[in-house]
């Protein structure tokens, strides 16, 4: 996601040289500097020190371990998290009491700049503060806001982790054709380029997704057929209770996380 980001904000304008890195692996670092010509550096410094905003891109298990060293360097400046699960608190926690801290949760489609994220930042958290957060997240994708931290749970569950939801419904669909006799190669091809081009006419359109369908849906045809079962075996419901379980485990998460 990191690498998504630097590219994205680097294909809006922004210079290379405005842009500082702290990666502690030297390949990972090497090929940063090579691939966008950031600057890059193994532990924070001068260049960290004059940052207006620190983007916080580490995985959730290691934050805490992150942060302690920039506690210093986050005096005065934004901080974006984009970790999952780990909580305001705890960040503020882990940076000495910092408050100026907005967090986001993108999903993996920025890695090719269609990706989305949610935003949430306290009251405390002043517009122009707002607006460079969001600018950040919309280089690789668009942007929402929400008004309770707690609900980047739920996002969690739609859209952090609905890309695999997304790849699943196309693996099904796939072998589904091929159990019904479609060359392997051919049903592949079907399955992604259904998706691909009901999610492009569901977003050009307008309309609820609910209208497309039920455009689509012939009486006594073959997707009333299909949809007739999947409201027999309950699909909704139960896809509505993995949801329920992913919220749930982020929650849970962010408290684990956060303990001392």
């Amino acid at each position: 996601m990191a690498n998504a980001l630097i590219g994205g904000l680097l294909a809006k304008g922004a210079a290379p040289g405005s842009i500082s890195v702290i990666e502690r692996v030297e390949p990972a670092r090497e090929k940063l500097a090579r691939e966008y010509g950031v600057r890059v550096s193994a532990s924070a410094d001068e260049a960290i020190g004059g940052a207006d905003t620190l983007l916080l891109a580490v995985k959730p298990q290691d934050m805490r371990a992150a942060l302690l060293p920039l506690a210093g360097f986050a005096r005065g400046k934004l901080v974006v998290s984009i970790a999952a699960g780990v909580q305001l608190a705890d960040l503020s926690r882990w940076l000495g009491g910092h408050e100026r801290i907005v967090r986001s949760m993108p999903n993996t489609p920025a890695l090719i700049g269609a990706g989305i994220a949610a935003l949430y930042a306290p009251p405390g958290v002043a517009p122009p503060d707002r607006e460079r957060a969001e600018g950040i997240l919309r280089a690789v994708g668009e942007a929402v806001w929400v008004e309770d931290e707690r609900l980047l749970d739920p996002v969690t569950a739609v859209s952090g982790s609905g890309p695999a939801y997304v790849f699943w419904f196309i693996e099904q669909l796939a072998q589904s054709g091929v159990a019904l006799g479609l060359p392997v190669e051919t049903a592949q091809k079907l399955a992604l380029q259904t998706v691909l081009g009901a999610a492009q006419l569901a977003a050009k359109s307008g309309e609820p997704a609910s209208v497309l369908r039920e455009r689509v849906t012939s009486k006594g045809g073959t997707t009333e057929a299909a949809l007739r079962v999947f409201d027999e075996e309950r699909l909704a419901e139960r896809l509505c209770k993995a949801l329920e379980a992913a919220s749930r485990r982020g929650a849970e998460l962010g408290a684990h996380l956060g303990r001392d």
